[in-house]
């Protein structure tokens, strides 16, 4: 995420994250949503289709962890403030993700000048509840000073 002046209203800080997820290629093919950003933390909501699930109707685990990092790049990067990439994450999946939605929700649980250590919970809805299906935890990194943001 690229830098961004935290004295902004939240909703604009919100709609700068929304304009960062719309140069995504692949968040927009996913139809991938943000509904909730601040600095450190964040919610990204995904509806579920068929062709993003596995042979047994559940969510493919690539999508469940694509979301997963996603949110953690976001929550490590409005938290501290500059461009930022992942430099790795960890995925244990707790039960299938079976629903109508996935929503991630991450947040930066400790924060540096280089990095990030971030958590994510990834929750399926099914009929409005609902259910864990992934924690996820990853550490981001301020991108490297030449590389390209």
């Amino acid at each position: 995420m690229a830098a961004a002046d935290v004295r902004v209203s939240p909703e604009v800080f919100l709609q700068m994250g929304r304009d960062i997820l719309a140069k995504q290629a692949f968040s927009r093919l996913l139809g991938t949503e943000l509904t909730r950003l601040s600095p450190g933390e964040v919610e990204l909501q995904l509806p579920m289709r068929d062709d993003l699930t596995q042979q047994h109707g559940f969510a493919h685990g690539g999508v469940v962890s694509y979301l997963a990092d996603n949110a953690l790049t976001y929550a490590g990067g409005t938290a501290m403030q500059v461009p930022v990439v992942t430099s790795e994450f960890k995925v244990n999946y707790v039960r299938p993700a079976v629903g109508e939605r996935l929503i991630a929700r991450a947040s930066a649980v400790a924060v540096s000048k280089t990095q990030a250590v971030c958590r994510c919970d990834v929750f399926a809805v099914k009929d409005g509840a609902e259910k864990l299906c992934a924690v996820a935890q990853g550490t981001i990194v301020r991108l490297g000073e030449g590389a390209a943001a």
